[in-house]
């Protein structure tokens, strides 16, 4: 392989990651926002989130903790709910949220991400849920400021 060819691919390589970068270290945003603040890895994404041009909702996704950095959650998986998901956190904030946000462009399975979280949700959003996991007891948490984790 040439060197121009070895140039481009990293070339292309760096620019493949650029719409989902890794939040700076300690977002102050991070540190002041929620009643708890976790590492933790998003496990599955069950089924395509629902468009938002009819309503505005809330999203559970489950979590497995990696790391607890403030505050106290109940287990090691937990149920978090994500204010309309397909939005960037950076732009996801309206008048029907409070104050949500971050730095993750996109939701990702396997994806490892850290949140300042509040609960139960009912407390801070009251429009629609999509639960796929409503069977399963546990605090339902809302997310109010989500980075994808530097790893």
């Amino acid at each position: 392989m040439s060197w121009r060819g070895a140039a481009l691919i990293m070339t292309i390589a760096a620019f493949s990651g650029c719409g989902h970068k890794p939040a700076a270290v300690n977002d102050p945003q991070l540190q002041k926002l929620g009643a708890v603040e976790v590492v933790a890895r998003l496990v599955e994404i069950p089924e395509p989130f629902p468009a938002n041009d009819v309503y505005n909702y809330g999203y559970v996704f489950r979590y497995q903790v990696l790391e607890v950095k403030r505050g106290k959650v109940e287990g090691k998986e937990i149920f978090v709910a994500q204010y309309n998901p397909l939005k960037p956190r950076e732009t996801v904030k309206d008048e029907f949220s409070g104050n949500v946000g971050g730095h993750l462009a996109s939701f990702r399975a396997g994806d490892v991400h850290h949140m300042a979280l509040d609960s139960p949700v009912d407390q801070f959003w009251l429009g629609g849920i999509v639960d796929k996991y409503f069977e399963q007891p546990g605090v339902r948490y809302w997310a109010v400021w989500t980075d994808l984790e530097a790893q």
